[in-house]
């Protein structure tokens, strides 16, 4: 049964988004959504990274060379295809049909390599909002419009958005749209020196948001302006003997502190409903190092739990894993509160 969306049925609008590369944020979307799906939620996910990696993820690579082919013309596919009009100011966003991925219940609106310049486009779109212009206001929410009519077309609970690993205009204007996002880390350094941007970040957004909320004309659409941090998931350690490797149960209870300090306690400054009020309440599941089962997901193009290499345990593993992270995201957002 379809869940009853919110807000004059709006979804609930998701991104797995940290600006640091490399922490999986697509494998993520793609088991998360697969397994929020297999749950009976009806799932959109949007490729917003010009890398198309989403796409490729899951599409066959002659549809994906085809799409890519014909973004341009009449008969687009794309999301380049849908925002192209607004990007030219020759129209309106032009709705594109989402491809169904297999079930009734998971869809995909495929990315463009083109989406590069209408990022380029809202550094323009953004400026202009500033100057109370129409036309900033219209393409700084395209994205969100076309997620809005794609949702209310094929009654949409979650849509998932697939972003590219930075802090650009496109970024900005999807966690904008978002009511939640999810913070993937892996358990290194590096990302733990990414957290202390991401928050400061986030809250500049926010804020800035705030601003050009104020000096929209009435009765526009606009931006929801609200991610709440959702959670975040610790992946890609290595297990041994049921528990993380030395190294990394060390990065594990660093990843916690940082996220409380860099981030949770950043946002709820700005806005008490934006995090949880305690770090133990954001950890939505942690995701080990699956090895061959995660190039085989790739490959085959579906969940890892699905795929054929691996063994029955793993992949048992897996689906138990994705299950009680999709039931956990699923209980949160229907409950209405994070803290």
């Amino acid at each position: 049964m379809s869940a009853q969306a919110h807000g004059a049925g709006r979804p609930y609008r998701i991104s797995v988004f940290n600006h640091k590369g490399g922490v999986g944020k697509t494998t993520l979307t793609v088991n998360i959504g697969a397994a929020l799906a297999s749950l009976g939620r009806r799932v959109l996910l949007v490729d917003s990274d010009p890398q198309c990696n989403l796409t490729s993820y899951l599409v066959a690579d002659e549809v994906v060379d085809d799409l890519l082919d014909k973004s341009d013309s009449t008969h687009g596919a794309t999301i380049w295809s849908a925002v192209k009009p607004i990007s030219e100011a020759t129209g309106n966003v032009n709705v594109v049909d989402p491809i169904e991925l297999g079930t009734n219940n998971l869809f995909l609106l495929p990315g463009d390599i083109r989406l590069a310049e209408f990022e380029s486009d809202l550094v323009e779109f953004w400026a202009q909002c500033f100057q109370r212009k129409l036309k900033g206001f219209r393409g700084t929410t395209a994205l969100s419009e076309l997620v809005h009519q794609v949702s209310h077309g094929h009654n949409i609970d979650y849509v998932f958005y697939d972003s590219g690993p930075n802090i650009g205009p496109l970024n900005r204007a999807i966690l904008l749209d978002c009511d939640y996002f999810i913070v993937p880390v892996a358990c290194d350094l590096f990302s733990l020196r990414a957290l202390k941007t991401l928050g400061k970040t986030l809250v500049d957004w926010i804020e800035s948001w705030r601003t050009v909320s104020s000096l929209a004309p009435q009765d526009i659409p606009l931006l929801a302006g609200r991610p709440k941090f959702l959670g975040y998931i610790p992946e890609g350690f290595r297990v041994y003997g049921g528990r993380p490797a030395g190294k990394h149960s060390y990065f594990l209870s660093r990843i916690e502190r940082e996220i409380h300090s860099q981030l949770m306690v950043l946002l709820r400054r700005v806005d008490p409903d934006l995090a949880p009020s305690r770090v133990q309440q954001a950890k939505l599941g942690e995701v080990k190092d699956y090895a061959s089962l995660v190039p085989a997901s790739q490959k085959e193009g579906r969940p890892i739990y699905e795929v054929s290499a691996g063994t029955p345990d793993q992949r048992g593993s897996a689906w138990q894993v994705f299950r009680a992270i999709a039931t956990k995201i699923d209980s949160r957002v229907h409950g209405g509160s994070i803290g």
